[in-house]
């Protein structure tokens, strides 16, 4: 067989798998979301933001033991029954299961925090966003939208006609999530400051489990919490949560630097496994003695990503803790077309090694620490961006064990070439930056 003929062959192999995984991704049939209270008067099951009321068919369900979410499971509920009395018996086994954790930094009065939303001409999902902000159960907090290089007055418009003085409006000229969300570090007045996103809707005692901990715990440095989906109605929202999504798990986590975890060997690089920019919050200090965000990461940068990993590191590197915690919930919604999914799978590979070179290029004393853990870090990689098969007993999307649909070649191969991309992103980014500081000063 001629070197010609055996390369023909491996293309249409190639074409011949691609078009198997897009048969198999359309196939994927919508879940409803849903969550119920084990600990509520009824315990009935109450349809996630935005969703219908609960019918037939597979649920995503997140439990909760008085009010504080414990666990999520997939269930399905039989045309005809009452989704009650299918979905109560799976809740309390999840329950028990997963509901023993108690979450040791609680307690105390949250602090006077400064929420920040950073958006770009989404008016309609910021909308959605700041009403669930607004319903904080929090004693004391102020909002404020950053608007990153806008194109439109919809959101200016937006902010003062809706909510007036409840919300306060800045203009960020220069695009780029870490730009925005650096231009609201200095526009908080908290002593915390949290940060989400404009398409999430954050459950209503959302910000004070995220703060509280802060009163606690006065060497903790950054928070984080759950995000969940808030539908899964196309085949790109189940497959995304279907292989663990956002969701960190339901166990209350600290992690020292000082004490780094044993099963933790790359530590703190594997700065993906404390949280997400959509879920965090940091003590307002101690993010502007790191200098806040590194503005050549994140979305709307040729890095694509990895601000809020380059945050929680820097913040780590400094002695402080993080804490993780399962109370503080938003509800996220997922990209929902197949080529979000290959923009974010590209996105997170760049933004990943995009961090990676920003904390070395900004603190090359950690240097000797990254090289020593570059070997697992290297293996962790290409476990990370293999191809996932389904597990053989299923399992519910958000679970990080167990997965209902496999993992499209395309989208690993994406993941991975953008991880070679990342540092030249990130390097394109700083020049860009670099570009534009000397424009300003002629």
């Amino acid at each position: 067989m001629s070197g010609r003929t055996r390369a023909g062959s491996r293309a249409r192999a190639r074409a011949s798998r691609a078009q198997e995984e897009i048969r198999r991704f359309l196939a994927i049939g919508a879940v409803q979301v849903a969550e119920l209270d084990l600990d509520g008067d009824e315990a009935a099951p109450r349809p996630g933001p935005g969703s219908p009321p609960v019918t037939h068919g597979e649920v995503f369900l997140l439990v909760r033991r008085a009010g504080r979410p414990v666990a999520t499971l997939l269930a399905r509920v039989p045309e005809g029954t009452d989704p009650r009395s299918a979905l109560l018996e799976p809740a309390r086994e999840a329950g028990a299961a997963g509901g023993g954790a108690v979450d040791a930094a609680g307690g105390g009065v949250p602090p006077f925090t400064s929420v920040v939303v950073a958006t770009r001409e989404r008016a309609g999902q910021l909308a959605r966003a700041l009403d669930s902000l607004l319903a904080q159960e929090h004693p004391h907090f102020e909002v404020v939208v950053v608007d990153n290089a806008p194109v439109t007055g919809e959101t200016r418009e937006l902010v003062e006609r809706k909510y007036g003085e409840r919300v306060r409006y800045v203009c960020e000229p220069v695009p780029g999530l870490a730009i925005a969300h650096n231009r609201g570090l200095a526009e908080a007045r908290g002593e915390v400051i949290a940060f989400t996103d404009d398409d999430v809707v954050a459950d209503p005692r959302w910000l004070a489990e995220l703060t509280t901990p802060f009163a606690a715990d006065p060497r903790l440095g950054c928070a984080t919490g759950l995000i969940l989906p808030a539908r899964l109605r196309t085949p790109a929202q189940v497959l995304l949560e279907s292989h663990g999504g956002f969701a960190k798990g339901f166990t209350p986590t600290t992690y020292d630097p000082g004490a780094p975890p044993r099963d933790e060997p790359l530590f703190p690089f594997t700065a993906g496994r404390f949280g997400s920019g959509a879920n965090m919050a940091f003590r307002t200090e101690v993010l502007r003695a790191v200098g806040g965000f590194d503005p050549a990461t994140g979305a709307g940068t040729p890095a694509r990503g990895g601000d809020d990993l380059y945050g929680f590191v820097r913040v780590l590197a400094q002695g402080h803790r993080l804490h993780y915690t399962p109370y503080a919930l938003v509800w996220h919604h997922h990209r929902e077309t197949w080529a979000d999914l290959e923009t974010q799978a590209y996105g997170y590979g760049a933004g990943l090694t995009a961090y990676l070179t920003a904390i070395l290029v900004n603190r090359p004393a950690l240097l000797p620490a990254f090289l020593a853990r570059l070997p697992r870090g290297l293996a962790r990689a290409r476990a990370l961006t293999a191809v996932r098969d389904t597990d053989a007993g299923g399992g519910a999307p958000g679970a990080h064990d167990t997965r209902t649909h496999p993992w499209p070649r395309r989208l690993s191969r994406l993941q991975r070439r953008g991880m070679v991309y990342g540092p030249v992103g990130y390097l394109r980014a700083r020049r860009a930056l670099a570009d534009l500081a000397g424009r300003g000063t002629r």
